[in-house]
């Protein structure tokens, strides 16, 4: 599948559009099989990715379970292949509630693929139209016609910019910010 979405900002997390206000966030592993009403209104049916062996990562706010957006990858071959990527309803284009959500997924994907061994390198296939988009925005590289991923080098900048820089752990695993 074509990657097909825009990084609206590049923000230090999710920032809500009307205030202006940095939002904390989480992510997680979607544990149980998606359903049709999980993705009602999204762009992408997410069943699909899942069933081809991609594992569903969502973005939420802190303490709040609505998700902000979604990620679907797998460790294949030394990178994480993403799939899918996209943003809640609610958060489509410059008018959706939380700007950021776009930035914060793809440091997902190389946060995933750094706790898999793979140096943070994410792989994904871009829509024809975004492929300078990409190279600009997420710094990424061209490998091959459509095909792009994103590099160790950049993978430290989204990693460090949408997860570092939001948390720190302390002894009993709890976070703190």
């Amino acid at each position: 599948m074509e990657v097909d979405i825009l990084i609206d900002e590049f923000t230090d997390c999710l920032v809500e559009r009307k205030t202006g206000e940095q939002v904390e966030t989480e992510y997680q592993l979607r544990s149980t099989p998606i359903k049709p009403k999980d993705y009602k209104g999204w762009k992408f049916d997410w069943s699909r990715t899942e069933k081809n062996g991609y594992n569903i990562y969502e973005l939420f706010l802190a303490d709040d379970d609505t998700v902000q957006g979604k990620i679907s990858l797998r460790i294949d071959g030394g990178v994480a292949d993403v799939d899918i990527v996209g943003t809640a309803p609610h958060n489509y284009g410059h008018t959706g509630k939380y700007q950021g959500v776009g930035g914060h997924l793809f440091a997902i994907a190389c946060q995933v693929s750094m706790e898999a061994g793979c140096d943070g390198f994410v792989a994904f296939t871009a829509k024809s139209d975004l492929i300078v988009y990409y190279q600009r925005v997420l710094k990424a590289q061209v490998a091959r016609g459509q095909r792009m991923y994103i590099d160790e080098a950049a993978a430290d900048i989204l990693i460090e910019k949408y997860i570092r820089s939001r948390w720190w752990y302390v002894d009993d695993g709890k976070k703190k910010d």
